[in-house]
């Protein structure tokens, strides 16, 4: 007997509303690329996904609020891409590190636009400021937390308070692969930054060189 639709197994097929969502998605991030989220209308955004002016507002209230939902993804993959050295295992701490931070720099350089969009915003805006601080304190809090099981297990030495050490760490990544977003695309480059903040990584939480 064949399965029916809606079984377990079976997967939803996207509604208009989401097919009509993600055109704006993509309207939006197209336009990051070559310009400020300032200088971009709703009736761009609008007219780029082939919807009008209040459909646009029936899926977002805002333009903030588009971009909010560009970068909580892209965020959520950079996440993801860190907790390989939160999930290491019996992985030796500088091959999770350096492949953790070899992917969440990839990220920021393919979404770049959107990425420096959303951090600028969060210095005019409310809601993206709000954002950003709850995207901080989910890498710092499992930072930190790595850093107490890595203490616990002998693994990493004592050293300053974990919570401590991961905000510096987060907010030097950060930084790093912002300003790196900007520069001109070189493969060795990139490889050099990788290699530094393992190295500091390494130092801080491991006190061993990269």
């Amino acid at each position: 007997m064949s399965p029916r639709a809606g079984t377990v197994g079976s997967r939803r097929r996207p509604s208009k509303g989401d097919l009509t969502s993600q055109a704006i998605l993509d309207t939006a991030s197209r336009l990051l690329q070559t310009r400020p989220l300032d200088d971009i209308a709703v009736d761009e955004l609008a007219s780029g996904a082939g919807i009008s002016r209040s459909t646009f507002y029936f899926h977002f209230a805002s333009r903030e609020a588009v971009l909010h939902a560009l970068s909580g993804a892209i965020l959520d993959a950079v996440y993801e891409s860190a907790s390989s050295w939160l999930r290491r295992g019996s992985e030796p701490p500088e091959d999770s590190i350096r492949r953790a931070l070899g992917a969440s720099l990839a990220l920021w350089r393919r979404h770049g636009p959107v990425l420096r969009a959303a951090v600028r915003a969060r210095d005019t805006d409310p809601s993206m400021r709000e954002f950003w601080s709850g995207v901080a304190r989910r890498f710092i809090d499992s930072t930190a937390d790595q850093i107490d099981i890595e203490r616990a297990a002998g693994v990493a030495p004592p050293g300053p308070d974990s919570r401590a050490l991961a905000t510096i760490l987060v907010q030097m990544n950060e930084q790093a692969f912002l300003a790196r977003s900007r520069a001109r695309r070189s493969a060795a480059k990139d490889r050099e930054l990788v290699d530094t903040l393992t190295c500091v990584w390494l130092r801080s939480v491991y006190g061993i060189a990269g």
